[in-house]
C-alpha cells in the first residue's frame, strides 16, 4: 500500500496496544515510524530497474526477518527515557506494526515476498488497489480523534478506525469473488480458452474491477462495475507478442518479469526496441512497469541494459472515465475512450 496508509496503520496499531501505557502521542509516533520502515527498501539500488522492481517488498517484508528484528527494535526504542520497563510490550507492538504492514501489502497485486528466505515467491491477493482512500480514511479519522481527545473515547475511536478499515479489506475480498464469478461466467459463455485470469480493482475503489485473461492467442482485458446491473463483462482482445519471447526467454530480466508477474506479461516491439511489460499494473495501452530489454539490429536482437518507461493517461481524463465507468456507464476501454474525447 501507499506510504500514508502504512503510516496510518502503524500509528493506529501503536496507539491500540501502547496508548494507555506510554501515551497516545508516543505510541502513534513509534507506530508511524516503524510502520513505514519496511518500505525504505525503495532507496536501495539493485543495479537496474527490473531488479529494483522485483526486489522491492523482498527481504524487508519477510515475516521471519521482521519477527527476529522486532525485539532488537524494541530494545533500541527502550533506550529512550522511561521506556525500558515496556520492552516486552514494545516488542509485541512493533511486531504487530511490522507484520500488519506486510499483510496489508499482500492484499495488493504487486507481490510481497513474505516467506523469504524460504521462498522468494511474490504473494499478492489483489483485492485492493495500492491507494484506496476508503481504506485509509477510517484509520486517519480514528487516529485524529485519539490524538485530540485523549482517554477512553479517543482510544475507542482509534479502535473503530482499525475495525472499519479491516472490514473494508474483508469487503474487498467478497467483491473480488463476486466479480470473479461474473467474469468466469462470461468467459465460459464466450467459449474462451483461459490459461490464467486475474481480477483486480481499478484505482482508488473496490466498485470497478479490471479482468485480465491470458489466452493461447494473446490476452483479454475487461472492466466490470458492481453497478453494471447484471450486464455481462465485455472483453477486448490484444496481442501478447509471444513470438518475441523464445529469443529472449534466457534473458534474466525477461525471465524475472515473467516469474514476478506470474505469467501476466507481454512482449512488444516499437521502433526497433523490444519491451517486456507487467500487465497487472496499469491498463491498455499504458502500464507502470514497462521495460526496454533488447534492440533490433540487422543481425538480430541485441540485449541492452533495461530502461523503464511508464505511460499514463492524462489524469483528468483518467479520473473522468474511472468515475463514470464505476457508476455503471457503458464506456469503451480507457485507451479507446481517451482517443475519442480528444
Amino acid at each position: 500500500m501507499d506510504s500514508v496508509s502504512q503510516l496510518a496503520l502503524g500509528a493506529a496499531v501503536g496507539v491500540a496496544v501502547m496508548g494507555r501505557r506510554v501515551g497516545v502521542g508516543k505510541a502513534a509516533l513509534a507506530g508511524a515510524a516503524f510502520g513505514t520502515l519496511p518500505d525504505l527498501d525503495v532507496f536501495i539500488d539493485y543495479g537496474d530497474p527490473v531488479s529494483n522492481m522485483t526486489e522491492h517488498r523482498g527481504n524487508s517484508h519477510s515475516l521471519l526477518y521482521l519477527s527476529l528484528l522486532s525485539p532488537l527494535f524494541a530494545w533500541l526504542l527502550c533506550r529512550l527515557p522511561g521506556q525500558r520497563v515496556h520492552w516486552r510490550a514494545w516488542t509485541l507492538t512493533l511486531w504487530l506494526v511490522l507484520v500488519t504492514h506486510v499483510l496489508l501489502d499482500t492484499m495488493t497485486v504487486y507481490g510481497t515476498q513474505l516467506l523469504r528466505p524460504l521462498t522468494d515467491y511474490p504473494f499478492g491477493v489483489g483485492s485492493i488497489f495500492i491507494i484506496d482512500p476508503f481504506y485509509t480514511l477510517p484509520l486517519l479519522l480514528g487516529l485524529a480523534v485519539a490524538l485530540v481527545r485523549r482517554g477512553t473515547r479517543g482510544l475507542g475511536a482509534n479502535r473503530l478506525g482499525l475495525w472499519l478499515s479491516s472490514l473494508y479489506l474483508g469487503w474487498s475480498l467478497v467483491a473480488q469473488w463476486q466479480v470473479g464469478l461474473a467474469v468466469d461466467r462470461a468467459l465460459a459463455a464466450q467459449g474462451v480458452e483461459v490459461e490464467r485470469r486475474l481480477v483486480i480493482p481499478t484505482a482508488f475503489n473496490t466498485l470497478l474491477w479490471r479482468a485480465l485473461v491470458i489466452t493461447p492467442e494473446g490476452y483479454l482485458e475487461g472492466f466490470y462495475s458492481l453497478l453494471d446491473k447484471g450486464a455481462a463483462p465485455e472483453f477486448t482482445a490484444y496481442e501478447r507478442g509471444m513470438e518475441l519471447y523464445p529469443a529472449l526467454a534466457g534473458n534474466p530480466h525477461v525471465a524475472r518479469i515473467a516469474r514476478f508477474s506470474k505469467g501476466f506479461f507481454k512482449m512488444s516491439e516499437r521502433n526497433g526496441q523490444v519491451f517486456v511489460t507487467d500487465l497487472r499494473m496499469g491498463q491498455e495501452p499504458r502500464y507502470s512497469f514497462n521495460f526496454v530489454v533488447a534492440q533490433r539490429h540487422a543481425e538480430g536482437l541485441a540485449l541492452v541494459r533495461p530502461e523503464q518507461f511508464s505511460e499514463r493517461l492524462e489524469l483528468s481524463r483518467a479520473l473522468d472515465w474511472l468515475w463514470r465507468r464505476a457508476l455503471g456507464e457503458p464506456l469503451p476501454p480507457p485507451g479507446q475512450w481517451a482517443s475519442q474525447v480528444r
